[in-house]
């Protein structure tokens, strides 16, 4: 009796310390460890926190009804990667979307051995019965269990893993398999001293609209640039690559453009559409927002702008410097450098003493060769609580095109249709409505209306403004973004510097290319590489090296707007070379706007591709899991067929001629970009 006693104790102490009793097979020892019991908050998904016997929304774990008390809740995409070493005989457990969606959600389980896949639930949807599984892992040197999202998105993909276990041979045990400290490996060679012309090949302007469009040109200085064709009412200033002036009449006007310095000499054909249509590349530049947030200031801004000439940035086609919010009055701060009175007697608005001359400021960025955006919002307040647009668009946006304003941000937060109701009110104070949030639900009429309406005030200005729709994507906002004039439209909430966060975000883009195009892509939001912060603590990125060559490769793929978020007065070797990459930056700004499709998905490895205007095909070859492994790209998955010459463009180095298939390595969290067009 004592001996039954002593050997229950002992397993009461086996469950509490995370695994169960040890067993003999055959004349091996063996014990069982729950998973749960490893250091889940290492599990990288693509939104949420995965959690030890709780789901992603810190709940229960309910599975149709049924509730389990051990598991592990994530969300997909994510990947538990499973280090055995060999030592496995066999792992148990369910798995199901967790009751928390409501209904909504849809995913695939599925778990790869040494690379093979030994189970697959299938799609699976919420208020589905949990599937289990008990597989034999013997001789397996890692296991993976991964969340997909099933075809439909990741939102509400709440997935649960439960009763899930491993059973180990000779006093091992099962470790996450994460990824080591990675060096930040320079790719790109530096630029060649003779002259390259960069940036956008086509530009966009409305007749009678200031011209200002800068010769983006690396190579050694001093540079000279002249240019064949250009239209009566342009005139080039042959020392900066300055082309100033104004169009009367719409047409689309071919010019050769050429730039020289003492080795040599180069010229790039470049189109000039005058008409309705602006923005007809995705914009580059920087804004403020992630690195100083509330703290920004006019002399940031100037630093920024001396920053992107003295880097060179400006050099490889990169324009704006953006002011995000703060840069009004706030409704109730302390701080004296956001008091003051909201607008004039005229209902213009008026900036906090932060920034003491718009006009000054702006003309010190163009006298950059630089372009200036800045921030507002539809509600009465910005996301911070600042002075917006309400009832005032129109004079807002006079007062931006008298100030000398580029680019506007227009950000969804304070609106509700409910104010509309107060618009001609003389006694509507609304500094006592509250800061609501409308979601976008319900009548997506009303969801335009406030982007429609700033869309008419900047059409009546005698300047261009692009404009760019913060809206993160409520409504389907991709679907009518253009209808409302939008050059971007933000698709997602705002993004931070976590693998879950810049993944999720960049690769939840798949399906939307059908609404992207020459002056009209979708945003997935800003650069998070470099030092960022939020405020005025900076930091380096937490994305690792390969990661944010992800980032980059996966953003030019998407056709979308690049707005580097980082301090610019701070860029480190590694950052500008990522950023400077001009055959990179090409697939970006492709004249034909063209967003990457999804071509294929196995698992965590996946392939992007776009469509070139020189019929060439920019494709991206994704490693989303834990360790190196091998992507393939077959051509009839792209719709080529014979021999292809193969170019890595962070490399800048022909690869060879391949036929059939592409094939290459790629590491933890990495990617391969390369070209791939017909052999001659």
């Amino acid at each position: 009796m004592k001996r039954v006693i002593c050997v229950l104790l002992f397993c009461v102490f086996c469950f509490s310390a995370g695994h169960t009793c040890a067993a003999s097979e055959g004349t091996a020892q063996t014990e069982t460890f729950w998973l749960s019991s490893l250091d889940v908050s290492r599990i990288e998904q693509s939104w949420g926190q995965a959690r030890a016997n709780r789901s992603v929304d810190n709940r229960p774990l309910t599975i149709a009804g049924q509730r389990f008390p051990n598991g592990i809740g994530t969300h997909a995409n994510s990947e538990i990667p499973l280090l055995l070493d060999g030592k496995g005989v066999e792992l148990s457990g369910g798995a199901g979307l967790d009751d928390e969606t409501s209904g909504r959600g849809s995913v695939v389980f599925q778990i790869i051995a040494d690379g093979r896949e030994i189970w697959n639930s299938g799609p699976m949807r919420s208020r589905d019965a949990a599937k289990f599984f008990s597989l034999d892992i013997r001789g397996y040197k890692t296991v993976d269990l991964l969340v997909l999202d099933a075809g439909d998105g990741i939102d509400y993909d709440h997935a649960d893993w439960v009763n899930l276990k491993v059973t180990m041979l000779d006093n091992a045990r099962p470790k996450l398999d994460v990824g080591p400290v990675e060096d930040a490996v320079i790719l790109t060679p530096k630029p060649a001293p003779t002259p390259r012309i960069n940036g956008a090949k086509i530009f966009g302007v409305r007749p009678g609209s200031p011209f200002f469009f800068r010769i983006a040109a690396t190579g050694d200085r001093p540079m000279t640039f002249s240019a064949d064709g250009l239209p009566s009412g342009l005139r080039l200033d042959s020392q900066t690559g300055l082309i100033t002036g104004q169009l009367e009449k719409a047409g689309e006007h071919k010019v050769t453009l050429r730039a020289e310095n003492a080795l040599g000499k180069t010229e790039r054909e470049f189109r000039i559409v005058c008409g309705s249509q602006i923005g007809l590349t995705p914009a580059m530049g920087w804004n403020s927002w992630n690195c100083f947030a509330g703290s920004v200031t006019a002399e940031k801004i100037k630093a920024a702008a001396d920053a992107m000439v003295e880097s060179g940035l400006i050099n490889h086609g990169w324009t704006y410097i953006n002011i995000d919010d703060f840069w009004q009055v706030h409704r109730d701060s302390n701080d004296p450098s956001l008091q003051g009175p909201h607008r004039n007697s005229d209902g213009r608005i008026l900036p906090n003493p932060r920034f003491p001359d718009m006009k000054g400021l702006a003309d010190y960025v163009h006298g950059k060769g630089l372009k200036i955006g800045i921030y507002s919002a539809p509600g009465p307040w910005t996301c911070g609580g600042c002075v917006g647009s309400f009832g005032y668009e129109l004079q807002d946006a006079q007062q931006y095109a008298e100030w000398g304003f580029d680019y506007l941000k227009y950000d969804w937060c304070s609106y509700n249709p409910a104010f509309e109701a107060y618009r001609d009110s003389k006694d509507w104070d609304p500094s006592s409505s509250p800061n609501i949030t409308y979601a976008g639900g319900g009548d997506l009429a009303k969801a335009k209306v406030p982007f429609e309406r700033m869309h008419q005030a900047l059409g009546q200005q005698p300047r261009d403004i692009i404009y760019s729709l913060c809206q993160y994507g409520m409504g389907s906002v991709w679907e009518w973004g253009a209808e409302v004039g939008g050059n971007s439209w933000r698709t997602t909430q705002d993004i931070n510097d976590s693998w879950s966060s810049m993944s999720g975000i960049g690769f939840s883009q798949a399906g939307l290319e059908k609404y992207a195009g020459p002056g009209h892509f979708n945003d997935p939001d800003m650069l998070v590489v470099g030092k960022v912060g939020w405020g005025p603590q900076l930091r380096n990125t937490r994305l690792s090296p390969n990661e944010q060559y992800t980032h980059i490769s996966l953003w030019c793929l998407l056709a979308s707007p690049l707005l580097i978020g980082c301090d610019m007065t701070q860029l480190d070797e590694f950052t500008l070379n990522l950023l400077t990459n001009d055959e990179v930056l090409e697939v970006n700004q492709d004249p034909l706007g063209r967003q990457a499709a999804r071509i294929t998905q196995n698992g965590m490895l996946e392939v992007w591709a776009k469509d070139m205007e020189d019929g060439s095909k920019a494709v991206g070859l994704f490693n989303r899991g834990q360790r190196e492994q091998t992507v393939t790209v077959n051509w009839s998955d792209l719709g080529i067929h014979g021999e292809q010459t193969v170019r890595d463009l962070w490399r800048q180095k022909d690869m060879g001629q391949y036929t059939e298939k592409f094939e290459a390595n790629v590491g933890r969290h990495g990617v391969v970009l390369v070209k791939i067009a017909p052999f001659k």
